[in-house]
């Protein structure tokens, strides 16, 4: 069997236990069309042969930007890498600054777009990126050339023998890909991850994920050029599960229910705005059927795995299940028996709502710098708390430092930041990486993250406030979309927070309350505002006096990735949201 040291050895190692049919599948004007195992290997050995055609050298680096996850990405990454060259992942939807920092600091030869939006952005700067050889897309755009280029240059065989030879000199600890963050402050950075960092990392964590092998069917819709689901797409090569690429996130419940898959990663808002949509349609039911709904809601959110609530409790459950909450599995495809989350903490009442519908949400924890997983929850043999981001993954030391930030130590671990020896060792030290985050580890050892140290901030009375954990708390009121708990070196904190808009409309006409139509009108309604004060002061019972949000200003704007407010994982710029809403900040504070 295979031994996989290098990321392009992945598909080699399916073909040689399954070719399966649909290793890879992509929706093409309104039909999914699947690409087996063999016909991965061929294109991407296709790809390699052209790229060697056209000079690409051994460190060359490849830029990849696509707007969906697509079979070309995956035939693009295994060929690049298979040429000793290494791919630079971007995120579509940066700026075009951002887009010609990345260029000019990666020195990128060439590049691979997904569609026309993209590729306007990246002419923008061409011009100002004197490296950039060539642009091609995988869409057919007028005036572009297309990927299918290179597979027509790759179909002569006859320079195999160069590609084999390239591969076999690829070594497992040299450079893989450079994934420049999505920085939630400043410059991006660009982290270097080696054969070695990402491979060591995939089958550490392969063990905490129960998949049958070529039996599962993955729906992949979280950002490809982020390493949590690039990561995981590498599992499912390992388990022979079948990849189906989702068409956008706007498309999602409708390719959930013609996929049907059995397993698929989120990130907290997705699963939160899933949840708020169930609970909606529930709170339009009437008479028993409502009754029944919300007994049943309120049945799984005081779920614990296990059976530790009792032999009444899981009786009451299994009822629930069959009557209500197997209708929540159809409307996610009726096989869904797993689901991954990462990239940002995830409130409590969902991991246990969807764990009691038979839909577990396994919470992990990691950053780009460590591949990603650090840890990961399992619901097998008492691996599952939660609370918690579960035990960490083997072959990784994992330690508490006495101010009580995370640091690990393991194959996992970056090269470092491309070009940028001293913010490496800002955070290298002694072979641990310093995540940044604070955490404990409990006397089983599951990890638990309580903050990001970074925002963590001081009130000008000396005490110390943790923003993201009252955000993910107040986050759960239904009328809350966003919020930003602010307050560094003031008296008290506050907050600024983006409403749930349509939530707060469908609220008013049910209660025949006028508030207006405009965002702008909305934000300064007194019922409204008193509405949300009722809202801050519910969840504010939950915290220390210190700690809890004495004031608030409500924000006209949807925060968004393009608009600015949002990272593409949809976490806070807080530096951003900050300075767009100064205004709103001096009147809290004036």
């Amino acid at each position: 069997m295979l031994s996989i040291t290098r990321l392009f050895d992945f598909p080699y190692y399916q073909l040689e236990k399954n070719n399966i049919q649909d290793c890879l599948v992509t929706k093409y004007k309104g039909e999914w069309i699947k690409t087996s195992t063999q016909e991965y290997i061929d294109k991407a050995n296709a790809i390699s042969r052209a790229l060697l055609r056209l000079g690409v050298e051994k460190n060359d680096k490849i830029a990849i930007i696509s707007s969906t996850n697509r079979t070309e990405w995956n035939i693009m990454d295994i060929g690049v890498l298979q040429t000793g060259a290494q791919t630079v992942p971007i995120y579509p939807t940066i700026s075009e600054k951002e887009y010609e920092y990345i260029f000019n600091h990666s020195e990128s030869k060439y590049c691979f777009v997904s569609d026309e939006e993209v590729l306007r952005k990246v002419l923008a700067i061409k011009g100002n990126v004197p490296k950039l050889q060539e642009i091609y897309s995988f869409n057919e755009i007028t005036g572009c050339k297309n990927w299918k280029e290179l597979l027509d240059l790759g179909a002569d065989t006859s320079n195999q023998d160069v590609v084999e030879d390239r591969k076999k000199n690829v070594k497992s600890d040299e450079l893989a890909t450079i994934i420049y963050t999505s920085g939630t402050t400043g410059t991006p950075k660009g982290v270097m991850l080696s054969h070695k960092n990402i491979v060591s990392n995939v089958l550490d964590s392969s063990p905490r994920i129960p998949f049958e092998e070529s039996s599962s069917r993955a729906l992949s819709f979280l950002p490809v050029c982020h390493i949590f689901e690039r990561m995981i797409l590498y599992i499912y090569q390992y388990y022979s599960v079948s990849i189906y690429f989702a068409e956008s996130i706007d498309k999602l419940s409708d390719n959930i229910k013609e996929v049907k898959p059995t397993v698929f990663t989120v990130v907290p808002r997705l699963l939160e705005k899933v949840y708020d949509k169930i609970v909606t349609k529930g709170e339009e039911l009437t008479g028993f059927k409502r009754k029944l709904f919300f007994w049943a809601l309120d049945l799984g959110l005081k779920y614990e795995p296990y059976g530790k609530n009792g032999f009444w409790y899981e009786t009451k459950l299994n009822i629930a299940r069959k009557l209500i909450f197997s209708k929540w599995k159809e409307g996610l495809g009726g096989n869904l028996t797993l689901m991954v989350s990462g990239s940002a903490p995830l409130q409590h009442r969902l991991i246990r709502v969807f764990a009691a519908a038979g839909m577990p949400v396994m919470e992990g924890y990691g950053l780009t710098e460590t591949s990603p997983v650090i840890s990961v929850n399992d619901v097998r043999n008492f691996g599952f708390r939660i609370g918690t981001v579960g035990k960490p993954i083997q072959n990784l030391e994992v330690k508490i430092a006495e101010d009580g930030e995370i640091l690990c130590k393991g194959p996992n671990v970056m090269m470092g930041y491309y070009k940028n020896e001293e913010l490496t060792n800002e955070v290298l030290k002694d072979n641990y990486f310093f995540t940044g985050d604070i955490g404990e580890i409990d006397k089983d050892g599951f990890l638990k993250i309580t903050d990001r140290k970074k925002e963590m901030f001081k009130t000008s009375g000396g005490k110390y406030v943790a923003p993201q954990m009252i955000e993910n708390t107040m986050k759960q009121s239904f009328f809350i979309e966003q919020m930003m708990v602010i307050g560094e070196g003031e008296k008290m904190p506050a907050a600024f927070i983006q409403p749930n808009y349509d939530y707060l409309k469908d609220w008013a006409a049910k209660e025949g309350i006028d508030i207006g139509d405009l965002h702008e009108e909305i934000c300064v309604n007194p019922v409204v505002i008193n509405l949300f004060q009722k809202e801050i002061d519910r969840y504010n019972e939950q915290f220390g006096h210190w700690e809890q949000v004495k004031k608030f200003e409500l924000t006209p704007d949807v925060w968004s990735i393009d608009g600015g407010e949002l990272t593409p994982t949809l976490k806070l710029k807080r530096k951003v949201i900050k300075e767009k809403y100064k205004k709103l900040y001096d009147k809290i504070y004036s």
